[in-house]
């Protein structure tokens, strides 16, 4: 099992540079990123080296074959990139597991609600909201902060091991530990674990 636990280099002008990627891109255009020696990220619908990475490879994991959908989710990325960024930082966590544990948890929808009553980007319980003292986690601030905070703390708890972190993230930590710190043989949680860890090599290899 992999074991990460490392900072991301942060992001200077996602937000402005995604934006203008996308409103010059054909319909049908993919966009293309890279990260400078200056650590600013560029993107493209025109590549013209080898540098440049598909961005709309990260959400082939995420299953969306709605192109509206497909750009809404892209231009979250970048709208939440700062605030992922400092919760990251300040949590020690890194950011592209963030980033992965959100595309899989909302697909970025900071109103989203499950038919379990999670709430929010990360998909925070009310529990899990009070425990880490979350008041509104439909706030993105908010819940990005808890949410990442809970991530380290499961991330410790499991000793750096991301896919038992990633595991309790989906079905709790104590349905890891019962299963004797493994992955519990529950059909959501064995699909969402492979799926968190392909979307988060993709965001590493682009942030």
């Amino acid at each position: 099992m992999r074991r990460v636990n490392r900072l991301f280099r942060p992001i200077l002008a996602a937000t402005v540079l995604l934006g203008m990627a996308l409103a010059a891109s054909p319909a049908r255009a993919d966009v293309y990123t890279f990260v400078d020696a200056h650590g600013v990220e560029h993107f493209t619908n025109t590549p013209d080296h080898a540098r440049f990475q598909r961005l709309s490879s990260l959400m082939e994991d995420y299953g969306s074959n709605n192109r509206a959908g497909a750009v809404a989710l892209k231009g979250n990325v970048a709208a939440f990139a700062p605030q992922i960024e400092a919760a990251a930082v300040e949590a020690g966590v890194d950011a592209a597991l963030v980033h992965a544990v959100i595309t899989a948890e909302s697909g970025y929808n900071p109103q989203a609600v499950s038919r379990a009553g999670a709430q929010g980007l990360m998909q925070l319980m009310p529990q899990t909201a009070q425990r880490y003292a979350v008041k509104d986690s439909f706030d993105p601030r908010q819940n990005i902060s808890g949410g990442t905070r809970y991530l380290r703390d499961l991330l410790h708890m499991f000793d750096d091991n991301v896919e038992l972190a990633v595991a309790a993230y989906n079905a709790g930590e104590n349905a890891v530990l019962r299963h004797g710190r493994r992955i519990p043989p529950y059909r959501e949680t064995q699909a969402y674990v492979p799926k968190v860890l392909s979307l988060y090599r993709k965001y590493r290899a682009l942030l």
